[in-house]
């Protein structure tokens, strides 16, 4: 009896070792995930400016995500880094993907570690994976009728973002953080 009781807790061992391995796997992907959409996120501000001081009036289109998409220069670098210091590895780059109509980062993720030697044979080589995906979503709102050419002052989730297209500065620009939100998608 003693000998059963044994092997049960060992055996309840192994799948807490299995279950610990998975959580760092998922911490490790949801980090990566975030990282890529947060640099994303950084870069798209920058493009803000950039549209902008162009001066050509489309810049309120960027508000709603660009045309062309998420700037996704950079993600892969910003998963990779997050997903090793969660003694991780990203497989297959941060992929560009969308939610509910929100863009985003889908990124998978092996563990650097095993499971752990235990009772249970071939358990000593086994690693995790998880996925996440990150998505961004604009927080600025304005009035359809705002003539990009003049002053405006966006709501961004009760963060009044005033902007002069004629008297311009991108240090003017708030954190990318006030004009769009980066989460975890569920």
């Amino acid at each position: 009896m003693t000998a059963i009781l044994l092997f049960t807790a060992l055996a309840f061992f192994v799948f807490a070792q299995a279950a610990s391995a998975r959580n760092g796997a998922q911490s490790a992907a949801d980090a990566a995930a975030l990282a890529a959409a947060q640099k994303a996120r950084d870069d798209l501000l920058l493009d803000l400016g950039d549209a902008i001081e162009a001066g050509n009036g489309d810049w309120l289109d960027w508000l709603d995500l660009p045309p062309g998409g998420i700037p996704v220069e950079g993600a892969d670098a910003a998963a990779a880094e997050l997903a090793a210091q969660n003694n991780s590895t990203v497989q297959g780059g941060a992929q560009l993907t969308e939610v509910n109509g929100a863009p985003g980062f889908q990124v998978d993720v092996v563990t650097d570690y095993t499971v752990g030697d235990s009772i249970i044979p071939g358990t000593e080589d086994m690693t995790a994976t998880a996925q996440a995906v990150a998505i961004i979503q604009p927080r600025c709102d304005f009035d359809v009728n705002t003539n990009p050419m003049d002053p405006v002052t966006l709501d961004c989730d009760g963060v009044p973002v005033d902007i002069d297209p004629g008297n311009f500065n991108p240090a003017d620009l708030p954190d990318a953080s006030v004009m769009f939100s980066v989460y975890l998608a569920e």
